[in-house]
């Protein structure tokens, strides 16, 4: 699959629209472990989206949240729970941190995740909750919290 590239105009415009679900079809979230793809759409239902959830299977605090559009092009992620990331320029940055859309990087580039956003030691659930608002879910998708969310 080729790879789609943005300018950071347009990356920035995508994560910043607003972006409801696109049925009432009720996603578990929190088994045992594993990934789900869910789909969104633009208010103006021109543009896709998709909110990926993924959990650890060993450590079930390890996790990712990621917003996608076009597909393939990941717009914010959000790694907890796990190892340090490396930025291009040898930086490590701790758990959690915040990857963005950086064009010519994709998502090679992380931060720690903006305080005022997201809260220091929230659970998994509700850093969810906070990653959503983050990418302006305005209508989120519909979430069964599990035995282990």
């Amino acid at each position: 699959m080729a790879e789609i590239h943005l300018t950071q105009a347009e990356a920035d415009a995508l994560l910043a629209m607003e972006k409801h679900r696109v049925d009432d079809q009720a996603w578990n979230y929190g088994g045992l472990a594993g990934s789900v793809a869910i789909p969104l759409i633009s208010a103006d239902r021109r543009e896709h989206f998709l909110l990926d959830i993924c959990r650890g299977r060993i450590n079930l605090q390890k996790g990712t949240y990621q917003n996608r559009a076009r597909q393939a092009v990941i717009l914010a992620r959000l790694d907890f729970g796990g190892a340090p990331h490396r930025n291009p320029d040898g930086e490590e940055i701790p758990g959690p941190h915040l990857h963005l859309y950086r064009e010519g990087y994709g998502d090679r580039w992380a931060s720690p995740p903006p305080a005022d956003r997201f809260a220091p030691g929230a659970d998994a659930w509700e850093t969810l909750q906070e990653f959503m608002r983050f990418c302006n879910i305005s209508r989120p998708p519909t979430l069964q919290r599990g035995l282990f969310a």
